[in-house]
């Protein structure tokens, strides 16, 4: 049952027409903006597999941030709640998408690598737990039909 009604709003204006529009496949550039009010300006693109301009964000890269920010941000949320000091986190983050023949694709899964330096030494059981936890209330891994796998690691910082 939902609580509350959160909405969202971005405009994706495509910017690749090259003067014929799409009358090609190879004709047209996938470049496009990402635009939500009050924030810069994402370039956006396709992969570069797929005719993309590799210096813009593509959608499989920001599905992928999504899910390893919502992760961090869920994570440092359940840190809190259990008296657990987090003083860095850093996250390196893959996914695997496959292509099917007729030219869809889907991601199959993918997997956040968190490290996570807390301020003094914490039971292993409980860093898994959290990351469980983070797991269960992270938005974004809720809305996916794919596994989004952890392989944490943690650091006692230095005094």
């Amino acid at each position: 049952m939902s609580f509350d009604e959160h909405h969202y709003a971005v405009t994706v204006r495509w910017t690749g027409n090259r003067g014929d529009g799409t009358s090609t496949y190879r004709g047209y550039s996938r470049d496009h903006d990402i635009e939500i009010p009050g924030l810069p300006v994402l370039k956006g693109s396709a992969d570069p597999t797929f005719h993309g301009d590799r210096t813009r964000y593509n959608p499989e890269q920001l599905l992928l941030t999504a899910l390893s920010q919502c992760h961090m941000l869920s994570f440092l949320h359940v840190a809190v709640k259990h008296g657990v000091v987090v003083t860095a986190y850093e996250d390196s983050a893959e996914g695997l998408m496959r292509t099917n023949r007729d030219g869809s694709g889907q991601f199959e899964s993918a997997t956040l690598r968190p490290e996570v330096t807390v301020a003094a030494a914490v039971d292993p059981a409980l860093l898994e737990q959290l990351h469980e936890e983070a797991n269960k209330v992270c938005f974004i891994a809720r809305s996916v039909n794919f596994p989004v796998l952890h392989e944490p690691s943690v650091r006692v910082r230095e005094a």
